[in-house]
């Protein structure tokens, strides 16, 4: 018999697909259709403080009372908070699977609030999408660094479910950033975020926004740094997310190391249906190379696992297209 359970940031998955954040999971009756198409979890579109702040700003802009914009504000989050917060209890009330929630915030001291009341709201675990793009000249990574520790630490503190760093790829060094959110109290990663991608439109001369889903040319990185930090930090569970459309690339990313898949771009482009598509070919897979678990094949492929690491490196690029003519 074929198991397809999973073990995910201390949660029990009935199988490693995740139905990662977005508009798609913003409402309760569709995570239940996610639930019925077989997905294992469900991430909830973000809270973004940052969203928060400038909903706040356009009305303090149209207020004639700038002594109003502490209640402002205050208003504004709360009323955010609470549509969050209810979206949480509505979705544990019509689904069986846990539910992620997620919050994106830039300001360490915003994550306490939002964490403690998305856990008293019945959220099975918390993903902190972190997103800090490096810019300024000479900055120091170990003060993003010290950032990250300081937002993990301090929910840490606050909650008891488990809690998931999303990461982006723009750092010099994310096995040292891994292992420093897995020392501090991370309970799993996800890799990796998917940022605002910019446009150019050369006709009008302004900054449009770019091709917002993900393509299998990104999958690349997602199955090296799976594979990589999968091999060098273990102990913590890792979701790989980025590039991933089809079985065979959530096949890859649970050979690099996954403990889980996060699907978003597949999703809105197929619907719900490729969620139940993508489990058959998984266990019909599993059926013909005759694993009977994912965790006999969990990680077979990572850094630690091959007799050549060095194929997840750079230096194999050179060694490809200097035999091509």
């Amino acid at each position: 018999m074929i198991d397809i359970k999973t073990q995910y940031a201390g949660l029990t998955l009935r199988n490693p697909l995740i139905v990662g954040s977005s508009g798609l999971t913003n409402k309760a009756e569709r995570n239940k259709e996610f639930e019925k198409a077989g997905a294992g979890a469900i991430v909830l579109k973000s809270l973004f403080e940052e969203q928060i702040e400038m909903q706040s700003e356009i009305l303090m802009q149209d207020s004639d009372y700038p002594e109003a914009a502490d209640y402002i504000r205050g208003y504004v989050k709360a009323n955010q908070v609470n549509d969050y917060i209810e979206l949480i209890k509505k979705s544990k009330e019509l689904c069986t699977i846990p539910i992620i929630a997620s919050i994106n915030c830039y300001k360490a001291d915003a994550w306490i609030d939002f964490a403690k009341q998305i856990e008293l709201a019945g959220a099975d675990a918390l993903e902190l999408n972190v997103f800090f793009l490096e810019t300024e000249i000479g900055q120091d990574f170990n003060e993003i660094r010290d950032l990250y520790v300081n937002i993990i630490r301090k929910v840490k503190e606050t909650v008891s479910i488990p809690v998931i760093l999303k990461i982006g790829k723009n750092f010099s060094n994310i096995p040292d950033l891994v292992n420093t959110l897995k020392v501090n109290g991370a309970d799993g990663v996800v890799l990796f975020n998917r940022f605002y991608q910019p446009d150019i439109d050369i006709n009008n001369m302004q900054l449009v926004s770019g091709n917002v889903f993900s393509s299998h040319s990104d999958l690349s990185d997602t199955i090296r740094w799976t594979a990589i930090i999968s091999g060098k930090i273990p102990g913590i569970s890792i979701a790989s997310s980025t590039g991933i459309h089809d079985w065979e690339d959530v096949i890859k990313c649970l050979l690099a190391g996954a403990s889980a898949v996060q699907m978003c771009s597949a999703v809105y482009t197929h619907g719900s249906e490729i969620i139940s598509q993508v489990l058959t070919c998984i266990e019909e897979w599993m059926h013909q190379t005759h694993y009977h678990s994912i965790s006999q094949f969990c990680g077979k492929l990572n850094y630690a696992n091959i007799s050549n690491p060095a194929v997840y490196e750079r230096s194999q690029f050179m060694k490809y297209f200097s035999n091509r003519d």
